[in-house]
């Protein structure tokens, strides 16, 4: 698959047309989805009905934009009116959104061609896309490996060359861990710097969308068309939004980049240690100065957020009761039948652990002990942060302990399955922003990614310390080879 400036390129000198581009992609899913199951709804007819308008345009001598005519899947907790959005969840099996959300509306400002929704942990809530109610996605270097979740769909239509580039949400690191496992580029913002009007809450202070693309350049594009301030979202930010492209450059003298000592050891997979520590020392040698940088309360990250990312979910999952909106049971005898009824049989097995676990944390007695406890150590975790950044640009990291591991590998031991999201969920509890980077294979050929930290809103440190990096090594070009 090309990159956007590649297709725009095309595009402009009227090499290819926005239909073709969009049959092409179409026609790649085709193929493609019986083995990989990344969408949930294609959208065949819509992609191409905005292909024939940026066409019209491109015809009719306006200029159009970067994005216009590209390709795009979005993930399906992304409320799209009149198209389905089930968050993977049989609770929500037939619910047409009658509202657009801002991130969707922007990418359809922009000319985009949305290709369809994508499968996902059911209501983002996993790191291996296996808990949708739907369908298992299957990752494209290994179809019996998992594309990582909860955002797999996207991650692995992009790696796939189903589409150019995605939209995925990230709330512990289901952008950054799934970009990992597929071997692609994908960022979760700092917290507010995109919309989360319409994105249907998981866990509302860590709940980022971003976007998953090639390269690191696809990635800068598609953030400077879904970032900005939204009325609509009292927690988006006020901020001037750059053009994230010109910090793509391609040397690193003077940049200071920390190394989280607390991330490379114990239980760390010894060929992605090995791939981390060539990537730092690629960074060196591209002129960035390389200091080691403790976070001491980094490893308290998984108990804080698995405390406080199941109380929101539990409040924000109460208003899935059959009344409004969703799926109802028919017989009910009364209205606590009804509702116990409807969510017993409409959320799924780990849905329900969440939500029960943090109903139990926020219940009289256990909330001063679990989550006011959870908060406070949240606050520490960004204290560190904010210390580490006094001294250096950027923090690196592997993206996750392992590689992409088997389906059904973890599936009965949901613990072993909360420890793949280790390194990502930080930056969650502190509002930062991230990117996992394609920095090497395993010995199975399963990509490993290199996680590169920011401060808050500085994701121009991130692009330009990712773009030197992934411009100087080759891993970010090569692609699974999939057969139809």
């Amino acid at each position: 698959m090309a990159s956007i400036r590649e297709l725009h390129h095309q595009l402009i000198h009227k090499q290819r047309s926005a239909v073709e581009i969009a049959q092409d992609a179409l026609n790649q899913i085709q193929a493609l989805e019986p083995k990989l199951h990344s969408f949930l709804h294609i959208t065949a007819d819509r992609a191409l009905a905005q292909a024939k308008q940026v066409d019209a345009q491109i015809a009719a001598g306006a200029e159009i934009g970067l994005l216009a005519g590209i390709p795009i899947a979005v993930k399906d907790n992304l409320c799209t009116r009149g198209i389905p959005t089930t968050c993977a969840s049989k609770i929500l099996q037939n619910f047409v959104p009658p509202y657009e959300s801002t991130v969707t509306q922007k990418i359809a400002e922009s000319g985009a061609v949305m290709v369809g929704k994508t499968n996902l942990d059911e209501f983002a809530m996993g790191g291996s896309t296996e808990t949708s109610a739907y369908q298992l996605t299957a990752n494209p270097w290994d179809t019996s490996r998992v594309p990582g979740g909860s955002s797999g769909g996207s991650a692995a239509a992009v790696a796939a060359g189903e589409c150019t580039i995605s939209l995925g949400s990230d709330t512990g690191g289901s952008i950054r861990q799934p970009a990992s496992f597929c071997g692609i580029v994908g960022l979760k913002p700092t917290y507010g710097l995109v919309s989360r009007y319409g994105l249907v809450a998981f866990a509302s202070s860590l709940d980022q969308i971003g976007p998953f693309g090639r390269s690191v350049e696809d990635t800068a594009i598609l953030l400077n068309a879904i970032a900005g301030h939204d009325s609509k979202d009292s927690t988006s930010l006020k901020v001037k939004i750059p053009d994230y492209t010109q910090f793509l450059t391609p040397t690193l003298k003077g940049k200071k980049v920390g190394v989280i000592r607390e991330t490379l050891g114990d239980g760390l997979d010894s060929e992605v240690e090995k791939a981390t520590r060539e990537a730092i020392d690629q960074l060196r040698a591209l002129g960035a100065e390389i200091q080691e940088i403790s976070c001491p309360r980094f490893r308290y990250g998984i108990a804080a957020y698995y405390i406080i990312a199941p109380s929101e979910a539990s409040a924000n999952l109460a208003r899935y009761d059959g009344v409004k909106y969703g799926a109802r049971i028919e017989d009910a005898e009364n209205l606590m039948d009804m509702y116990t009824r409807t969510r017993a049989e409409g959320f799924g097995a780990e849905v329900k652990r969440r939500i029960m676990i943090g109903t139990y944390v926020l219940s009289a007695g256990y909330y001063d002990a679990y989550y006011l406890k959870a908060q406070k150590v949240r606050t520490l975790i960004k204290q560190d942060f904010e210390q580490a950044f006094s001294q250096v640009d950027v923090l690196v990291s592997p993206t996750a302990p392992t590689t992409a591991f088997k389906m059904g590998e973890k599936t009965a031991d949901p613990l072993s399955m909360y420890l793949t999201d280790l390194m990502t969920i930080p930056a969650n509890l502190a509002g930062l922003p991230g990117m996992s980077v394609p920095c090497g294979f395993d010995s199975q050929g399963m990509p490993i990614g290199l996680q590169i930290l920011g401060n808050v809103l500085r994701e121009d440190q991130i692009f330009q310390v990712a773009y030197a990096y992934e411009q100087s090594t080759d891993w970010h070009g090569r692609s699974p080879i999939l057969k139809a």
